[in-house]
């Protein structure tokens, strides 16, 4: 296992910068505010540790990147910011995340909540569910896991066509699996920075998704426009348990962090790092670190006492609708639907960590 361990002056740099204007900027910014984000060139900070590195097939040395820091992003002239007309994100459920409809129904507003606490003072809407032939994309049976995939490029132009006049962006989510071109294995998502779109799947998240095989229901990859999609017909969902939900939260968080400008982090550990397959995308943790922190606010203009306690009510907050009733549907929808975060214990602690940080000195804000 590797270390990758900046200076302190060098992160420092990267987060603060040595241009007046940006230092001057992050001065006014609030005292514990500051204290927190300081932590990242902190040799012995306990909330904020470098990148390891455990293998060559990992993301930092199989893609070598140069690294983004608070100035560039500042300065970066193809950036989208939100603003004041555009200033939603929207989610659209492409297929089922469920194997019941109430089930589908409760698992992406799961992620709506936690999108709005991560990308706190945005909103976030949900468009209605729509079927994978409503996206009239080309389809395939992948050659290696022998399972169904949909093309993601076609998605995205979907997608386009979809956004909403008062959108930043637009994501869609799927439990099927990806492909951006023929010549392409998988992806786990896509997505266009100029024009605010992306599609993210999460079905090799699911324990089970390599039992599910379709050859021989696909003799061909299917085209545009000419494709019966009837294979999607009862395709098969996964069991919809924390870990599977904690990977979608950070999966989307990621990828929507690339839309907004952020590109992948080479300082410390953090949600931002790329990965190259699922024990590594594991490993990466689901908060920013100062750097891509500071990106985040800037481009947003959050409090992150306020941010972070949003986060801690997604983590301890039952469903919105639970329990809840599916009328017209069968029994099987009619269940208690309890939000699963077991998985998210560590956040929780670490989250409460950094809000001590944030409120030293500062005891009148200490209550929630």
């Amino acid at each position: 296992m590797q270390t990758v361990r900046h200076s302190e002056q060098t992160l420092k740099t990267a987060l603060i910068s040595k241009n007046p204007a940006l230092v001057s900027q992050y001065e006014k910014l609030d005292a514990g505010e500051r204290r927190l984000m300081n932590q990242a060139f902190q040799p012995n900070s306990d909330l904020f540790g470098p990148i390891t590195v455990h293998s060559r097939s990992d993301w930092i040395t199989s893609h070598p990147e140069d690294p983004q820091d608070f100035e560039q992003f500042f300065s970066d002239p193809y950036r989208k910011t939100p603003s004041p007309e555009k200033c939603s994100i929207y989610i659209q459920c492409i297929g089922s995340l469920g194997n019941t409809r109430a089930i589908s129904e409760e698992y992406i507003k799961w992620l709506q909540g936690y999108c709005e606490a991560f990308f706190y003072g945005l909103t976030v809407k949900l468009l209605a569910p729509v079927p994978v032939s409503a996206t009239r994309c080309s389809f395939r049976v992948n050659d290696s896991t022998q399972n169904l995939q949909i093309h993601a490029g076609h998605i995205l132009k979907f997608l386009k066509k979809k956004k909403p006049g008062d959108a930043f962006c637009i994501v869609g989510v799927t439990m099927i699996d990806l492909y951006p071109r023929d010549s392409w294995n998988f992806v786990f998502g896509q997505a266009s920075l100029t024009d605010g779109v992306g599609i993210f799947s999460f079905a090799r998240y699911g324990s089970d998704f390599y039992s599910s095989r379709y050859e021989g229901r696909v003799k061909k990859p299917q085209k545009v426009s000419s494709s019966d999609y009837s294979v999607f017909d009862n395709y098969y969902i996964p069991e919809v348990t924390s870990v599977l939900l904690l990977r979608s939260c950070k999966t989307l968080t990621h990828e929507i962090g690339h839309i907004f400008g952020l590109r992948h982090c080479q300082w410390l550990a953090c949600l931002m790092q790329g990965s190259n397959h699922l024990e590594e995308a594991d490993r990466r943790p689901l908060n920013l670190c100062p750097i891509c922190l500071r990106k985040l606010q800037c481009a947003i203009g959050f409090n992150i006492v306020e941010r972070y306690k949003a986060l801690v009510r997604w983590i301890d907050g039952a469903s919105a609708d639970t329990p809840r009733v599916t009328p017209k549907h069968s029994r099987e929808d009619d269940v208690n639907l309890p939000k699963p975060v077991e998985a998210f214990k560590e956040w929780k602690e670490w989250i409460i960590k950094c809000l001590a940080v944030l409120r030293k000195e500062e005891p009148s804000n200490r209550s929630n």
